[in-house]
């Protein structure tokens, strides 16, 4: 009899420690390296520069748990992003600037969280199927400015759904309020210094063995009046002011579908993305962007990349194309560090009102500015170390 009560007690013990489980961990990535390119600047000059997080932006973060029981868990993340080189905080000088959020998760059902959090755009399409996200590449491989929202679609004020995985299949919604009395939908005048846009995104990712599909919809009111502002501009091509200048953006909408294949050692990718600029008084400007690429895996250590960018962007003031190419070595010293070699090219054709349009490699967490005046493309070179903690 006292041994059954002994037992008892002490299974008690153990379900009650385990109801309370709770846990924090600290985490972060510092990339850093040298990097060139031929043309830069006004006068398309040679620039030889450090730059920080190219493969991955650098960050630090928490992320925690607490098992409240029956499958329910309380989460929480804070991450905060930041330049090596300098060490200041990324994203406008944000502490948590990449994610601040926190929420409630159940097993089966899904996660809803309240904060700062990325759209689908970002998880769903910009690291599955995107040169940027398959490649060291990263934000030398990513679009213009990101205005497709792949890698830095950071919505303030959030409420997000996330589903558990349904037999592959994952599916999410979002809403980012605006916080401005009487602009439920977002900023109604421009010139409005308080508050942010509102934003809403959805997406869906289905995933069978090697292969993986995924599709997102962002759609971003005001985007200039976002803490920290959307970028909107296509290297020296600004929707909101064209040519002819006078007028933001009131409107940034963007979809994307895009797909992946896993067999052996190599993997291929594909992507598409449209995206609808809609100025207040320009008419409106369309930019399109399409992604292939391939990995392949000679060691678990060594792996090189190859990717192809074609985007073209049609409107009332800019009409044109760029065409880029990525290739990439990645070596891994252990599970936490690598080493990188990358090389991208890119060159442009087309106006922008009077204007040749020009080249501009990477996104605005990192990259060398417009080609220049007397230049239309741009070639780069970095070699980087990136360490995961």
């Amino acid at each position: 009899m006292n041994k059954k009560v002994l037992t008892t007690a002490l299974l008690a013990t153990f379900a009650g420690a385990a109801h309370a489980q709770s846990s924090v961990t600290l985490y972060g990535i510092i990339d850093a390296g040298i990097s060139y390119v031929n043309h830069s600047g006004a006068n398309s000059q040679k620039l030889f520069k450090y730059d920080d997080g190219v493969a991955q932006g650098s960050r630090w973060g928490m992320r925690g748990t607490e098992d409240l029981g029956g499958g329910l868990k309380a989460i929480f993340v804070l991450e905060g992003g930041f330049n090596s080189g300098n060490g200041t905080s990324s994203q406008g000088g944000a502490l948590f600037g990449r994610q601040a959020f926190v929420g409630l998760s159940k097993d089966g059902i899904g996660a809803v969280t309240f904060g700062r959090q990325y759209s689908f755009s970002t998880d769903y399409l910009g690291g599955a199927y995107s040169n940027g996200g398959n490649t060291v590449g990263g934000n030398y491989s990513y679009h213009m400015n990101d205005v497709d929202q792949l890698t830095s679609s950071r919505i303030n004020n959030a409420v997000k759904f996330s589903s558990a995985n349904f037999y592959g299949l994952t599916f999410g919604a979002m809403y980012g309020f605006s916080n401005q009395a009487g602009a439920f939908g977002g900023a109604p005048t421009v010139g409005t210094t308080t508050g942010s846009s509102r934003a809403y995104s959805f997406g869906a990712n289905y995933a069978y063995g090697p292969f993986s599909l995924g599709a997102a919809y962002t759609d971003i009111k005001f985007p200039a009046l976002a803490v920290p502002a959307f970028n909107v501009a296509l290297a020296n091509f600004n929707p909101g002011t064209g040519a002819s200048g006078g007028a933001a953006i009131r409107d940034l909408r963007t979809f994307g579908v895009g797909g992946r294949y896993t067999l052996g050692p190599v993997t291929a990718w594909a992507l598409y993305t449209n995206t609808l600029f809609q100025p207040i008084t320009l008419g409106s400007s369309l930019y399109q962007a399409y992604d292939v690429g391939g990995k392949y895996a000679f060691t678990q250590a060594l792996s090189v990349a190859a990717g192809y960018t074609y985007s073209k962007v049609d409107g009332a003031t800019a009409t044109g194309h760029w065409n880029q190419i990525t290739g990439a070595v990645d070596y891994a010293l252990s599970k936490r560090t690598d080493v990188y070699f990358l090389t991208v090219f890119e060159d442009a054709s087309g106006h922008a009102g009077n204007t040749p349009l020009q080249s501009q490699i990477g996104d605005t967490s990192s990259f060398f500015g417009n080609s220049g005046s007397n230049s239309q493309s741009q070639l780069a070179f970095r070699v980087g170390l990136r360490h995961k903690f």
